[in-house]
Formats: C-alpha cells, sequence, structure tokens
C-alpha cells in the first residue's frame, strides 16, 4: 500500500477512528524513542563518552544538584 492510498482512506475514516490513529502513532513515536535512548546510553552507545564524562564530574565533586544550582542563579541575578 502506498503513502498516497494510506491518506486517500484516512480521510475516510471518523473523528473516533482518526484520532485512534493519532494515538497510535503517538505511541509508536514513544516506543521508537525509547529504543533510541536505550541504544544511545547503552555500553558503546552515543551518549557512552558524556555519561562517563558526568560520572567523572560527579566523583570530582564537580556536580552541583539541581536546587543548589538554581538558588546560585538567583542569587547572581539579583546582584
Amino acid at each position: 500500500m502506498t503513502v498516497e492510498a494510506l491518506k486517500e482512506a484516512i480521510v475516510h475514516l471518523s473523528e473516533p477512528e482518526r484520532r485512534q490513529l493519532t494515538e497510535w502513532f503517538d505511541e509508536l513515536k514513544e516506543e521508537e524513542w525509547d529504543r533510541q535512548m536505550e541504544k544511545d546510553f547503552s555500553p558503546g552507545g552515543r551518549a557512552t563518552a558524556w555519561g562517563e564524562r558526568v560520572e567523572a564530574d560527579i566523583a570530582a565533586g564537580k556536580f552541583t544538584s539541581l536546587e543548589e544550582g538554581l538558588r546560585l542563579r538567583r542569587d547572581q541575578q539579583a546582584k
């Protein structure tokens, strides 16, 4: 089936059927995103080097909690 044939079929769906199709597409995209994230953050994935740098920064005490970072930013902006 071609994309054009799919488009033509979708045009003839009822509103509830189009909503159901949209929800299915959203779920499909979320599953695809999850698979990509798992791949990227698995050993040897694209995010491996980034994760190692973060872990090294945490171990070296370079990590600032979100709350502390926000407090520091507010203090700087207040000056």
